[in-house]
């Protein structure tokens, strides 16, 4: 599939994939594909970062291609590293043949045939479906080290390896970067970037969401669903419970065969949205049962 040519045609394009896009990611989505540049994504865990990078993938038909960033991670993880025991045995051979011609072995042993190719190095190589999306997931997890090293492959997308000299994308990779702001991504990569923060959705959108990623759930226990999270993300929580948790909880009260929300199915099925024992302990007795009186009257024409 080609790129899209407006802001709807992004939203439809991702809302065919389950991917309900509001009108600013839209459009910070299309102006990436249209200018080629690197689109980094901020926002709490849960939200739907991930999924964005997944969906235009699925709707442009290109390759997903996943780095998930740790802390400690480094080039040989990122980038490449040599494969050294097929080295070792290519070394063994040549010696035991008695054909070690030492320039001769180098050569063949820094060559492309012994390069395990990690993720940013696989993105910068040609693919006949055309460039792949590069999913750059967490980066606030990794440490400044590898921010600095992003910056030329980010800025020229291309890297260097010394003992092949700079490998260079013949198609930009269509990146997408992703933070949870555990800490604070470096200046000089966010200004290679479009950014754009993700926030919680709306009731309305997150309906929406739910509908399309939970279409078997009856409307009336939807509505009870989301309008319960969205009053659980005003109380004090130490994590509050993202999108994902939402369409968790619901797919988990199917599974049940739950048709409306009680006090009781509340409390026995708060571990899919509520991820920290502490969390779950402040909705302990009639916690629960005022927060869904909460969003049962919200849910009450006005």
């Amino acid at each position: 599939m080609t790129k899209p040519t407006s802001i709807d045609a992004v939203q439809q394009m991702l809302g065919d994939q389950g991917y309900v896009c509001d009108r600013a990611l839209g459009t910070v989505v299309f102006l990436a594909l249209s200018l080629g540049r690197p689109l980094f994504l901020e926002g709490e865990a849960g939200v739907g970062k991930t999924e964005i990078a997944k969906a235009l993938a699925t709707a442009l038909g290109r390759r997903l291609i996943r780095l998930q960033c740790y802390e400690g991670l480094d080039a040989s993880s990122a980038v490449y590293e040599w494969n050294f025991p097929a080295q070792m045995i290519a070394i063994r051979t040549a010696e035991a043949a008695g054909t070690a011609d030492r320039a001769a072995l180098q050569a063949e042993l820094f060559s492309e045939e012994f390069l395990i190719e990690r993720p940013l190095l696989d993105a910068m190589r040609p693919d006949e479906n055309g460039a792949p999306v590069l999913l750059i997931d967490e980066l606030d997890r990794t440490d400044e080290p590898f921010e600095a090293y992003l910056l030329e492959a980010l800025s020229d997308f291309q890297v260097t390896i010394p003992e092949l000299g700079t490998i260079k994308a013949p198609e930009p990779p269509i990146v997408i970067l992703t933070s949870n702001r555990t800490r604070e991504v470096h200046d000089a990569l966010k200004r290679r970037c479009l950014y754009h923060w993700v926030d919680y959705p709306d009731f309305d959108r997150e309906m929406d969401i739910l509908t399309a990623r939970a279409p078997e759930a009856a409307e009336n226990l939807s509505r009870e669903v989301v309008a319960f999270v969205q009053q659980l993300r005003t109380e004090d929580l130490f994590k509050k419970p993202g999108v994902a948790e939402t369409i968790d909880w619901a797919k988990c009260l199917l599974a049940l065969d739950v048709l409306t929300l009680s006090p009781e199915v509340i409390a026995d099925t708060l571990g899919a949205v509520l991820k920290y024992q502490d969390d779950i302990a402040k909705l302990q007795g009639s916690e629960a049962k005022r927060l869904l009186d909460q969003a049962r009257a919200s849910l009450e024409p006005t």
